[in-house]
């Protein structure tokens, strides 16, 4: 199966798809640098007099509610029933859900205005959008993994879209399908922004293939993949010197290192 998240990639690089983000604002030129890494085309369009019109003109659409102002909220209506309009690729990251009330409230008004394609989010985010107990801290999943391919599965049948939960290692499902990611390293956790990063790539991938179960799956391998390597450089043991390793090996990425190292579990 790995051959199909290959041509995954390859589409990205090939189509450069155009994604609409509106993210948080600590993360928000990571977001921008790790699809331009990937071979996609960002736009951080978030005015809220813009982005119904811009929402119909992009591949896809990536909304990040970490740190959701009142002008973002309004704006991420628009371009979600702008982009249901034209039946663009909407992925969700649903940042800190499990600890402030409003953002789940903010998520069931959204789905007044379209559909989710993907939610993507930690696996403390995504149980507590499918109303089981999770163990979280601020944005930040305290979650050891108990039931999480059950949870996952959960939400992506009440939402009728991909669900994938980030971790130690990694899930997604379409309720039907599924699989495990079991690359990656513990240093993603040590710098700001890893799971927002992902979440854009999801939005890259999505905007360029129509298989949303694959195309989550080749995204969160790739970004795996890219962590590993950047480790693996000199001084990337060290926060600032990985956070920027990661980006160059995100454009590094290609079918043999895929082939090769990519460590998925079909289930």
């Amino acid at each position: 199966m790995n051959h199909n998240l290959v041509e995954c990639l390859k589409a990205v690089k090939q189509k450069t798809p155009l994604v609409h983000a509106i993210t948080n604002y600590v993360t928000v030129n990571d977001c921008a640098n790790i699809l331009l890494a990937a071979g996609a085309s960002p736009a951080m369009c978030e005015a809220a007099d813009e982005v119904f019109e811009f929402s119909q003109i992009a591949n896809a659409l990536y909304l990040n509610l970490g740190t959701l102002t009142k002008e973002q909220e309004m704006a991420v209506y628009l371009a979600t029933r702008g982009a249901s309009l034209k039946r663009t690729p909407i992925i969700l990251d649903p940042v800190a859900c499990g600890a402030i009330p409003r953002k789940k409230a903010t998520i069931e008004r959204l789905c007044n205005f379209g559909q989710f394609t993907v939610i993507k989010g930690n696996l403390g985010e995504i149980k507590a959008l499918a109303g089981i107990e999770a163990k979280v801290r601020g944005v930040d999943s305290l979650d050891e993994g108990e039931d999480g391919l059950e949870a996952c599965q959960k939400l992506a049948r009440e939402y009728g879209c991909v669900v994938s939960a980030t971790g130690k290692t990694d899930i997604v499902t379409d309720g039907q399908r599924s699989c495990l990611i079991e690359n990656g390293t513990e240093m993603l956790t040590r710098i700001t922004g890893a799971g927002c990063m992902v979440g854009a790539l999801v939005a890259g991938f999505c905007g360029a293939n129509n298989d949303a179960f694959l195309a989550t799956t080749a995204a969160l391998l790739t970004m795996a993949l890219a962590g590993e390597l950047a480790q693996q450089t000199p001084g990337g043991e060290l926060p600032g010197t990985f956070r920027a390793h990661l980006i160059d090996q995100i454009s590094l990425i290609n079918d043999e290192l895929i082939q090769k190292r990519g460590r998925v579990q079909w289930l």
